[in-house]
């Protein structure tokens, strides 16, 4: 039941720190995709470079080869000296590092900054989650997160599309897209006075109430972890390997990608939206079981046939599935996390999710090859229900533990 203090709040959407959080996390989607509209410009520009065609194709992959080496650290860093200042610092770094590419001279300099803007990533991303459990709890924090998948998939088009738009001046223009940040500092600089007061405020926790929760927390941490990297590593099939599926298939790759991920985002923004009521009627180990289920009928659905009937509805089905699954993620994530390790836990999540993205091509591309996408969609659809059904499974046990710790003591006189 809400608080008093919970229900005097104003509604998420309309608090600046609720805002601010949720335009940081769509940072994470421009880093990567913004520009792939110039890529083809920028090979052009650059073709003095022997490796020209490789190194601007690596452009878009770079920042996620950083994450992966930087999160852990900067958990450990935003647990020591405070969210708030690692968040801020991290989209100061994003917006320099990111529009580099506008004016840095050669294709190496400019694969440089790519990877500081890796730096960038990991430090807003990791700074992000801890302080979304620091700031919210119970169904504004469940709330928060379907709005964050939401906006984090709406965005998508945006940036995308206004980089295809500059990208057809000049490839160097859609790196002035990272510039755009800078606009979030006067909302995010607030957040560094709340988190010094909230730290003063702060009572010490009661002797032995998170003794479980912190013996517990990395390994349990761990395990969500490796989930979470399996589930990504499945889902970027969608962005990596889609275009190849069609090609083969003979249908068009180019306009096909274009609609299979447009229904899968759309998909995935408008199911995010209504998060909230999904997995406070149902339960978080519901919505999991929901989630990774409709994910796996998506695959089977895409192993069943080339057609558009089956591209478009498995993608609205894997977005949907993914918008269920993702924000059920991070809150369990800040579920097991103790107040003072939800930096180190935040760091874990944000590294997995990103080593899912770089070992998708590199594990799953081999198994395209040698066994066709009809068998690694069915073989990806099989561990998806596997999940599901472990979900549901933990479900029925807890329901089955309640009952048997609800039940009647008989009277031992």
């Amino acid at each position: 039941m809400p608080t008093n203090a919970q229900t005097s709040l104003p509604p998420l959407w309309l608090q600046k720190s609720t805002i601010a959080l949720l335009l940081v996390a769509t940072l994470k989607i421009m880093a990567n995709a913004t520009i792939s509209p110039a890529l083809p410009g920028l090979e052009d520009i650059f073709s003095d470079n022997a490796q020209a065609a490789y190194l601007t194709r690596f452009l878009v992959a770079a920042p996620s080869l950083t994450v992966v080496l930087i999160a852990p650290i900067a958990g450990v860093v935003a647990d020591r000296f405070g969210r708030a200042p690692i968040l801020v610092a991290g989209v100061v770094l994003f917006a320099l590092s990111g529009s580099a590419g506008a004016y840095l001279p050669d294709l190496t300099s400019v694969l440089v900054s790519r990877l500081i803007l890796g730096v960038a990533v990991a430090l807003t991303m990791t700074a992000q989650i801890a302080l979304v459990g620091d700031l919210f709890e119970g169904n504004r924090r469940s709330a928060f997160m379907g709005l964050q998948t939401a906006a984090i998939n709406f965005s998508g088009f945006l940036y995308i599309g206004f980089a295809g738009f500059l990208a057809g001046y000049s490839p160097r223009w859609p790196f002035l897209i990272y510039a755009l940040p800078f606009l979030l500092l006067p909302l995010l600089l607030p957040l560094l006075h709340r988190e010094r007061l909230d730290a003063a405020n702060r009572e010490l926790p009661v002797e032995g109430l998170n003794a479980t929760t912190e013996g517990n927390w990395f390994l349990r941490a761990s395990a969500l972890s490796v989930l979470t990297m399996a589930t990504v590593m499945l889902f970027f099939l969608m962005p990596s390997q889609l275009p190849f599926f069609l090609t083969e298939n003979g249908l068009d790759g180019a306009s096909g990608t274009a609609y299979g991920l447009g229904a899968l985002t759309l998909t995935g923004g408008c199911v995010a939206v209504v998060f909230k009521r999904i997995s406070g009627v149902m339960g978080l180990c519901a919505t999991f079981s929901i989630g990774f289920a409709l994910m796996g009928t998506g695959f089977a659905t895409l192993s069943l046939d080339a057609s558009w009937p089956t591209v478009l509805g498995g993608a609205v089905q894997i977005g949907a599935g993914y918008a269920l699954v993702q924000p059920a993620l991070f809150l369990v994530a800040l579920n097991v996390a103790p107040q003072s390790k939800r930096g180190r836990v935040s760091g874990m999540v944000t590294t997995a999710m990103f080593l899912g993205q770089v070992i998708s091509p590199l594990l799953l591309t081999p198994l395209l090859q040698g066994f066709g996408f009809g068998l690694v969609f069915l073989l990806s659809s099989i561990a998806l229900f596997a999940f599901a059904f472990t979900a549901l499974c933990i479900l029925v046990f807890q329901a089955i533990a309640l009952r048997i710790s609800l039940r009647p003591q008989p009277d031992r006189q």
